[in-house]
């Protein structure tokens, strides 16, 4: 027979506390995952199941932001995902789970959490967090989209030569001519394609000053060249808008939101694998029309429609296209 013995002068409860205390420890040691309904959209395809608990999108944030708080509070590390209804009930149907589970949308939320878009709570209000988990997952998408249209773009039909590594390179190439070419300034780029439903849209934001190379995001950039590559390997139609503010921040007002900073727009379109400039009227008829229902938009206040930059072309290995 065998016994355990505590140390001298030390109790029962003694133990009870230390072992609270390791596990508290350890709890910061575990990091957590939470999925959220950002929209009222999704939160009412959830309200389908009996098991969900909430019957209000407000109350139900209100509620997660509370829970955050009391986890960070506690020194545990939380990543936050969006939960896609649609996307869960997929998920459930593949593994043959019961979606009107809670079990089961715990596995979802850990499943989006390893190989979804995520950001970490650090405590901001949710209502600010939520839009920037939005784009990030919106930016996780057009990654997972333009890389498989970039996979499957094959190879040269008389060299062999897969056309995605090739296109790829003058896609870098193609944007770091053109940042050069702009110059000093913030510059915020905009490339869409009509690559599928959805397009495929990248953003990059770039400051330069005194001649200096760009400061830019890498996931950005990498992000950018990747949809600029699919426009070049797949001839897709499409372009890129650049709008730059020059005005340096000294003499910018912080307080005067009513005047903006003076910018200039230009643009290129897609052409032959390469970034063609578009003339100034067809910047300011790209920028001052209603994509959706080819309506004219009345042009901004402080805003110079000027035409792109001319950029040499490296030479194209599949010129025989």
């Amino acid at each position: 027979m065998t016994s355990t013995s505590r140390p001298a002068g030390r109790s029962a409860r003694g133990d009870r506390t230390d072992g609270a205390a390791a596990r508290r420890a350890l709890r910061r040691e575990v990091p957590s995952a939470a999925a959220v309904l950002a929209d009222e959209r999704d939160f009412r395809a959830m309200r389908r199941y009996r098991s969900f608990p909430f019957d209000d999108h407000r109350s139900y944030l209100r509620h997660l932001e509370s829970l955050l708080r009391a986890l960070s509070a506690q020194g545990v590390l939380t990543t936050l995902s969006l939960f896609d209804p649609a996307a869960y009930e997929r998920y459930c149907a593949d593994l043959a789970l019961d979606p009107d589970r809670p079990d089961s949308r715990t596995r979802y939320t850990a499943e989006v959490a390893r190989t979804g878009a995520t950001l970490t709570y650090d405590g901001e209000p949710l209502g600010q967090l939520l839009p920037l988990l939005v784009e990030e997952a919106a930016r996780h998408a057009t990654w997972h989209h333009a890389s498989a249209l970039l996979s499957r773009a094959g190879g040269c039909e008389e060299c062999g030569a897969d056309l995605a590594p090739a296109a790829f390179t003058r896609a870098t190439q193609a944007l770091q001519q053109l940042l050069a070419a702009l110059g000093d300034g913030a510059h915020h780029l905009v490339c869409s394609l009509a690559a599928g439903d959805p397009s495929l849209l990248a953003v990059l934001h770039a400051t330069a000053r005194d001649g200096a190379p760009p400061q830019l995001a890498a996931s950005e950039s990498l992000l950018f060249s990747t949809v600029l590559a699919v426009g070049f390997a797949l001839r897709t139609p499409g372009g890129i808008v650049a709008r730059t503010t020059t005005r340096p921040a000294e003499h910018t007002d912080p307080t005067d939101t009513a005047t903006p900073d003076p910018s200039t727009v230009r643009g290129w379109s897609l052409r032959d694998s390469w970034l063609r400039p578009l003339s100034a009227a067809e910047v300011f008829s790209a920028y001052c029309t209603d994509t959706d229902t080819g309506e004219p938009i009345p042009p901004e206040h402080g805003v110079d429609y000027a035409p792109g930059l001319p950029l040499t072309p490296p030479p194209d290995p599949h010129t025989h296209h």
